[in-house]
């Protein structure tokens, strides 16, 4: 590689992640650089972050946004990929980074995902707040900051959005119907507590009624979701289902 190219960080951000880390970092060799950041962990992930030559940031981080700044902040590269634990960088993908970060004029590009349920690949259908169909996971250093809520932090950008990249990312997001459930749960709790810190709960039930509807209209029609049969109604479902359990989570608990 030439002196003049452009050094790439790869930043994985993990909370007891030892069963899906080495996985992760395998498929981050090509990068210049691994930032691992450690929140919390009790299990082996440092030791199998280190086994992959990567520098760990260790601290514990309530929120999101501040554990991923910190990573961020760490990183030495020009450019900075961001992954996760169960996320996969095929050769493809990896072959079209380097040849962006070599090339582009712009400050940061959008990476397209695969999901992932188990060993079933559903493509379609997601978003609305329950999955990713793609993420602005390749950028410049000094170009992005996240913000300071628990789930889905608000996004701070400088600098100009290039052209989605056409090779996707591999997520494996759920083993099964189990963890989608699992996850909806978690989802729903942490954005509730966004909700009440700010003495919100997200409009009225009716409202959250409309976006119900118009959630899994989105999801299961206009993204394409009826094309993934059963988990594609699923996928639909946890979404629209998202809004409401967040509301009355936020106007009927406590903490």
């Amino acid at each position: 590689m030439s002196g003049d190219a452009p050094r790439l960080s790869a930043l994985v951000v993990v909370h007891n992640e030892e069963a899906r880390l080495a996985a992760c970092l395998d498929h981050l060799r090509f990068a210049d650089e691994l930032v691992v950041v450690l929140d919390r962990c009790s299990d082996r992930s440092g030791a199998i972050a280190l086994e992959y030559g990567a520098r760990l940031i260790e601290g514990a981080w309530e929120r999101e946004g501040g554990r991923r700044n910190a990573g961020i902040a760490a990183c030495t590269g020009d450019w900075i990929l961001e992954a996760d634990a169960d996320e996969h960088v095929p050769p493809a993908l990896a072959e079209e980074i380097r040849t962006v970060i070599a090339t582009s004029r712009f400050d940061w590009h959008e990476i397209l995902v695969d999901n992932y349920i188990g060993s079933r690949r559903v493509r379609h259908g997601w978003g609305a707040s329950f999955g990713k169909a793609a993420y602005p996971g390749l950028f410049r250093r000094g170009v992005k900051h996240w913000g300071d809520e628990r789930l889905h932090p608000a996004l701070t950008w400088r600098g100009r959005k290039g052209p989605m990249l056409r090779q996707r990312l591999n997520h494996y997001v759920d083993r099964n119907i189990s963890d989608m459930i699992r996850r909806l749960d978690s989802y729903s709790t942490a954005r509730a507590r966004d909700l009440r810190e700010r003495g919100e709960t997200w409009g009225s039930t009716l409202a959250n009624l409309r976006r119900m509807v118009s959630r899994f209209f989105k999801c299961y029609v206009r993204r394409g979701g009826w094309r993934e049969g059963g988990y594609g109604f699923l996928v639909a479902t946890c979404a629209a289902l998202y809004p409401m359990l967040s509301h009355l989570k936020a106007k009927l608990e406590k903490e």
